[in-house]
């Protein structure tokens, strides 16, 4: 079984308030210069004038746990990673039928770029990040290159788990999912004992979807739209299976299309959108 560096996810609602001490009289009106810094301008001709997405790549630690470490994006991968995320995540989205409505109405209002992996203090490492639908956190933008595989998946697994997030958030999971395979799950705390081939034999397309219904669903979507080999690797079983390793992998096969068939209905029911369709266009510019 090929190595798959699962995701780490972090959900965090931020609440603010304001206080003025005369309630009475209105809140101050906050008007912002507009930036004549050519990379800010781009940011906003291509990002937030299109798709009312704020990229930020400046003053990280607002951002990050202030317990965890961080690089800074620097500012010459900025572009390229616009450019990145055009083609495999907004382009393939809005160029399906339907798709150019959900993508606009469900993209997040940030985009947070940080140079890095996020440090944990446990040892591990977060690759991306979503906030209650309104942001997603990119990691390790300074080793930006598009001919690299590894990092390419890295990236690609981690904003299309990110964007699944947002639709299981709006409107939960598919009926009947969480009892697919309910045995399966382990816990946010041991998946990562988990190896890929006792993931699949469970059921899970990696270690990280056992971890809770909700990232078993992300996973699902993300390994679906990016993986070249997802079909080989998790749908079609193996043929003439003498040992029991193979039964077993198969048996995990067999709930992973029960997952991939309820992903699939439930995008084209709540969203309209195919996600095949969404794969063709992902997987045509990886090639």
């Amino acid at each position: 079984m090929r190595n798959k560096l699962s995701i780490i996810l972090m959900s965090i609602i931020l609440v603010v308030t304001s206080c003025y001490e005369d309630e009475g009289v209105e809140s101050p009106v906050k008007t912002a210069t507009p930036s004549t810094d050519p990379l800010d301008i781009v940011i906003q001709n291509t990002f937030i004038d299109k798709y009312g997405v704020a990229v930020r790549y400046k003053f990280i630690d607002r951002y990050v746990d202030q317990n965890k470490r961080v690089a800074p994006a620097k500012r010459e991968v900025v572009e390229p990673m616009l450019d990145f995320l055009t083609q495999f995540w907004v382009e393939p989205f809005i160029n399906v039928p339907n798709g150019r409505r959900f993508f606009e109405s469900h993209v997040p209002a940030e985009v947070i770029f940080i140079g890095s992996p996020i440090f944990n203090d446990d040892g591990t490492v977060t690759l991306g990040v979503a906030d209650a639908g309104a942001r997603i956190t990119l990691t390790e933008v300074n080793q930006i290159d598009i001919n690299n595989q590894e990092w390419v998946f890295r990236q690609l697994g981690t904003i299309y788990h990110e964007f699944a997030h947002i639709v299981h958030q709006r409107y939960n999971l598919p009926t009947g999912f969480q009892e697919i395979s309910p045995d399966g799950y382990t816990s946010l705390g041991s998946w990562y004992n988990l190896t890929d081939e006792e993931a699949l034999q469970r059921g899970f397309v990696s270690p990280y979807a056992t971890s809770t219904f909700n990232e078993d669903f992300a996973e699902t979507v993300a390994f679906l739209l990016y993986d070249p080999a997802f079909y080989e690797t998790y749908i079609n079983d193996e043929p003439n299976c003498t040992t029991a390793d193979c039964v077993a992998r198969n048996e995990g096969r067999a709930l992973i299309r029960s997952k991939y068939n309820s992903v699939l209905t439930h995008y084209d029911q709540v969203t309209g959108v195919d996600l095949l369709e969404v794969r063709a266009i992902i997987q045509d510019r990886l090639n």
